[in-house]
């Protein structure tokens, strides 16, 4: 019996939040389909005031640097985190990063087929796509492009939705990777992993890479250390089998 499962909320009486929610996810039998219809929800502004409420009080008060503040997420999740890299409109945040991503603009809402949508293109960003993610290929007819394509609007993203320049913006390509590569651990009971490619390597062997690329981009741009510098340069430059590719403008 294939099994699916959807999130909600209840409120409970009496107590004060944040202790007065439950969070339930509810489990059913269903039939799986091709399309997924989960809403996106814009959060980053209460994200945002999160983060500065812990600043202010409990384990983490007066750790947290507020004015180098690096976005970053998976699919919708990096989509909002590197269209919201903004100073104009949260002056605190300095780089973004996102795996499994384009800035594509659906048939749906009125764009013409193929259609890259503009990035802030202001701080730092760090791009990166796997060579089978089956959640992208899927999702190619919301956007008007060729069935089945993996890369192309990850690739067209990094080279139409920013200008450049700067050399802080990279694209990193994961040979073998798939959309859920970087997720642990998998949640087999929503629909979008069955829509997935397999993986040709480990899955723990890309998200160590991806950690350790993220890791080594912050440190460079945004600390501003001058050894992660060199070795996030060798990193990207050194023959691996799990990079396809790299550019960096």
């Amino acid at each position: 019996m294939t099994v699916r499962a959807f999130f909600q909320a209840a409120k409970i009486e009496g107590f004060q939040s944040p202790y007065d929610t439950i969070h339930l996810k509810i489990f059913y039998p269903a039939q799986m389909s091709k399309r997924k219809v989960e809403p996106n929800r814009e959060i980053l502004p209460t994200l945002l005031a999160k983060v500065e409420q812990l600043q202010s009080e409990g384990i983490l008060a007066g750790m947290l640097d507020l004015q180098r503040i690096v976005l970053g997420g998976h699919s919708a999740g990096g989509r909002l985190a590197i269209e919201n890299a903004d100073p104009h409109f949260f002056p605190q945040v300095a780089a973004s990063f996102g795996y499994g991503l384009h800035t594509m603009g659906a048939l749906l809402l009125g764009y013409e087929a193929g259609t890259i949508l503009p990035l802030p293109d202001s701080v730092l960003l760090l791009l990166m796509g796997g060579t089978c993610d089956g959640v992208i290929a899927y999702s190619s007819d919301r956007y008007g492009i060729s069935p089945g394509n993996t890369t192309t609007p990850v690739i067209r993203t990094f080279q139409e939705a920013i200008t450049g320049g700067r050399n802080d913006s990279y694209l990193v390509l994961l040979e073998g990777a798939n959309h859920f590569s970087i997720v642990d651990p998998l949640d087999s009971t929503l629909d979008t992993p069955l829509l997935d490619f397999p993986a040709t390597q480990p899955q723990e062997s890309f998200r160590l890479l991806m950690g350790e690329i993220i890791s080594l981009f912050i440190d460079t741009h945004v600390r501003h250390q001058p050894e992660a510098s060199q070795s996030l340069e060798q990193l990207l430059n050194t023959a691996n089998p799990l990079i396809k590719s790299f550019e960096r403008k």
